[in-house]
């Protein structure tokens, strides 16, 4: 018997899937998103939730927070509950949590809103500075991985 003929087959859930060029608005002053690429908000594999990186960007596509990081992390927070809930599981769930920020001076904004948002939950966590993100607009992104019990 190989090691592939006891393993069972895992259902692949695919919540709020989107198109970056229809996701991205131009309302924020810059031309559309002329990159085509079909991806969801989150994935459940099993029991497992993977969700996009949430950044200031609300699920509808609308941006909240330029020029704040602490109401960037603070809509990134609110989005990973929404999504969380929406693939069956809650913040309660979170297992690896990675933040990402352009500005280490704004580590003292950021963490304080995530530890609001996440009291309780005790995930593993890694935190980056990173060089910048996909719009000068933001400012900071959560990754976050997920196991709802059985």
């Amino acid at each position: 018997m190989t090691v592939f003929e006891n393993t069972k087959k895992v259902e692949i859930q695919r919540i709020r899937k989107f198109k970056t060029n229809e996701f991205y608005p131009s309302s924020l002053g810059k031309p559309e998103h002329h990159i085509v690429n079909e991806l969801s908000m989150a994935v459940r594999a099993g029991n497992r939730i993977f969700l996009r990186g949430q950044t200031g960007f609300d699920l509808e596509g609308n941006f909240h927070g330029i020029g704040d990081v602490a109401a960037q992390t603070d809509m990134a927070c609110r989005c990973v509950k929404q999504l969380l809930e929406e693939a069956g599981g809650s913040v309660k769930d979170i297992c690896k949590m990675t933040v990402y920020i352009l500005n280490r001076e704004d580590r003292s904004k950021v963490y304080p809103v995530i530890g609001e948002h996440f009291k309780d939950v005790y995930p593993c966590s890694t935190g980056l500075i990173v060089s910048g993100f996909a719009m000068p607009e933001m400012l900071m992104e959560i990754d976050i991985e997920a196991v709802i019990s059985e």
